[in-house]
């Protein structure tokens, strides 16, 4: 290759190749291609973690003589990383529990129904002519991610199910274990006999590979980034390819004056508690001033009894002098941690506002008795996913009866939400007549 953009300019050909064979593939040959890539993932375990260790060897620092001694050195030629944090290391790492995990996911993809072909909706025109709307497959889809290698089989697995090609570029840290099982994934497709660019790897780890691979949108379709918030903006600033998107999820929970506390503190401590390292968990918890006094102090002692550090408005404060003082910038963090803001609001009007000042369009969630209170939030919060009665975490493909998802968008054109095969697809129309004619 003469030149970065050659080499990337090459696999997006290759993949727009593929896009064409897995597009008029029928759901048998679909099915078996991710029953085999399981099959291979399961019996090629002890491969995958080999790869994996050099992976977390070059996260954790050790030394090049280290890893030698360890037989670790990466097959990619790259030894030099920066340590990564305890927290990033697990989301690197493959074990049997996780690497069943996998093949457990693309089995389950397999057994979903086939979203291309579908018609989702018919009618006759005055002149007998049938108008209609049919799936099908976007094309090829490029996936830019960080740290979590199942990303690699799950986000495939998704594409060639809605009959996607993928482009698959991992982060730096994982190039070992994504490569592993991006060769397994590539063997089941040539067992199936087709094209190879179903399944593409960007194994350059350099940044600019991404930044000519964004310049590309005559050979790629979509673009969809998942990982953190800087990654997401850098890709939408340079990208000329459609980009489907959530920078952070900043999330709320309301809790109104007509409601049962209890389920309100069951609610508010699963949102942030269960798992803060989530998109998907309250960032801010808003509080109706006439429930604050008997809900809020055994709230925030709940919460700080999990380890939570609470930031409160001066009204908060005032009734739980624990709290730390909030700041107006605050209301816009994402923590990923067992911290969190309090409001006290006066009434629901205020905590719309809030809300539709300082949320991520994510998600947001009502806990009321009051049915009119409820539809209004419904209606009138502008997220991608509004609730009632319910924890933000259960904002998820999975939890939604979706299957596997590809990623939580906060966008509005063409999906918003959890992304499941249906989003992998577009529709076009389609036209039945009999020789009528334009007059």
């Amino acid at each position: 290759m003469n030149s970065l953009r050659e080499y990337v300019e090459t696999k997006a050909r290759e993949a727009k190749a593929g896009a064409r064979a897995i597009g008029v593939a029928d759901t048998e040959a679909k099915n078996r291609m991710l029953f085999k890539m399981a099959d291979l993932i399961m019996s090629k375990s002890d491969m995958l973690m080999s790869e994996n260790a050099k992976d977390i060897a070059n996260a954790s620092g050790l030394s090049d003589a280290m890893k030698d001694s360890l037989n670790l050195k990466s097959s990619t030629g790259k030894k030099t990383f920066t340590a990564l944090s305890d927290a990033m290391i697990d989301r690197l790492t493959l074990n049997p529990k996780r690497i069943e995990e996998m093949a457990t996911g693309l089995r389950e993809v397999a057994a979903m129904t086939d979203p291309v072909g579908e018609i989702i909706k018919m009618w006759k025109r005055p002149n007998k002519m049938m108008v209609g709307k049919m799936r099908g497959p976007i094309g090829s889809i490029c996936i830019i991610y960080e740290s979590r290698p199942n990303v690699t089989a799950d986000a495939a697995g998704l594409c060639i199910k809605a009959g996607n090609s993928v482009i698959l570029r991992g982060g730096s840290e994982a190039v070992n274990s994504n490569a592993a099982i991006v060769s397994i994934l590539k063997a089941a497709v040539k067992g199936e006999g087709l094209h190879d660019g179903v399944v593409t790897f960007i194994e350059n780890t350099d940044r600019a590979a991404i930044m000519e691979l964004l310049k590309l949108d005559t050979l790629v379709d979509l673009v969809i980034p998942r990982g953190g918030e800087g990654l997401i903006r850098a890709v939408v600033e340079n990208s000329t390819i459609p980009v489907l998107k959530h920078y952070k999820g900043v999330c709320h929970v309301f809790v109104d004056r007509d409601c049962d506390l209890d389920m309100a503190s069951d609610i508010c401590f699963n949102a942030k508690v269960q798992r803060p390292g989530t998109c998907n968990a309250m960032e801010t918890m808003l509080v109706d001033a006439p429930v604050a006094e008997r809900f809020l102090p055994k709230m925030t002692e709940r919460l700080m009894a999990a380890g939570v550090e609470i930031l409160g408005c001066t009204r908060s404060v005032k009734l739980c002098p624990l709290l730390k003082p909030v700041k107006d910038d605050d209301y816009h963090n994402e923590y990923l941690a067992l911290k969190m803001n309090v409001r006290i609001v006066n009434g629901i009007d205020e905590a719309i506002e809030h809300i539709n000042t300082y949320s991520s369009s994510h998600t947001e969630s009502i806990v009321t008795k009051d049915h009119a209170r409820a539809m209004r939030f419904l209606k009138d919060v502008d997220s991608a996913a509004v609730m009632v009665n319910t924890s933000t975490r259960l904002n998820d493909g999975g939890q939604f009866g979706l299957g596997a998802e590809i990623g939580i968008s906060t966008d509005k054109l063409h999906a918003r939400g959890p992304m499941g095969l249906e989003d992998l697809t577009c529709c076009k129309f389609i036209v039945l007549g009999d020789g009528q004619l334009r007059v």
